[in-house]
């Protein structure tokens, strides 16, 4: 099994800092760590990304996993591994993307929103499969591919989850999730963003119905 479910199986969501600032990575770190949250990534699409990403590895240690989202060149996932980040996510499914993280050792997480680029992805060595934009593959279509994946895969809808929609798509064949704007954004207060986190939790924790 990949490194990296095994780091999301005993909670499987993962928080996504979008525009995380420098200054604020020590604070809002501790609050999400706090709430129970152990997968962090942060995106790099925007300036100053890449050092947000190693303070980020320098302040959790060994009491997170962190890696690094919106990955578009081989070069960045170099940067990646080199900043000891453990996992990249993509918004895509680019095969040549996909072995450089297999060249650098690193589990790998590409976006899909068909069925070809889910098949594609796992072929090319993909860990997992984020399902994006989640708001256009709903529980029917996740149970739809569910069905027809290999048994085991994970899928990994991202993109408006609420704690509301957990279940549904659980019920339907998700194994995990990414967390954006409903947990973290930039100036949104410690407290809520601590807050937020813990309703997450909560609601992963409720019992699924059969």
């Amino acid at each position: 099994m990949s490194p990296l479910i095994d780091a999301l199986a005993p909670l499987p969501l993962l928080a996504i800092l979008r525009g995380l600032p420098l200054s604020d990575v020590p604070a809002v770190a501790d609050r999400l760590l706090a709430a129970g949250l152990r997968v962090l990534e942060v995106p790099l699409n925007r300036p100053g990304a890449e050092d947000t990403l190693r303070a980020l590895i320098r302040h959790v240690g060994d009491r997170a996993w962190v890696g690094a989202g919106t990955v578009l060149r081989p070069e960045q996932v170099r940067a990646v591994a080199a900043a000891g980040g453990r996992f990249v996510v993509m918004p895509h499914a680019d095969p040549q993307l996909i072995g450089a993280c297999r060249s650098a050792a690193l589990p790998c997480v590409p976006g899909v929103a068909t069925p070809s680029e889910a098949f594609s992805a796992l072929a090319a060595g993909a860990d997992a499969l984020k399902l994006f934009p989640a708001q256009s593959l709903p529980p029917a279509v996740v149970a739809a591919w569910a069905a027809v994946l290999p048994e085991g895969t994970w899928l990994v809808p991202v993109g408006g989850i609420t704690t509301e929609s957990l279940a549904p798509y659980r019920a339907a064949g998700a194994r995990g999730f990414g967390l954006g704007s409903p947990i973290y954004a930039p100036g949104k207060p410690l407290a809520d963003i601590e807050r937020a986190a813990r309703s997450f939790v909560e609601a992963w924790s409720q019992p699924t119905q059969s």
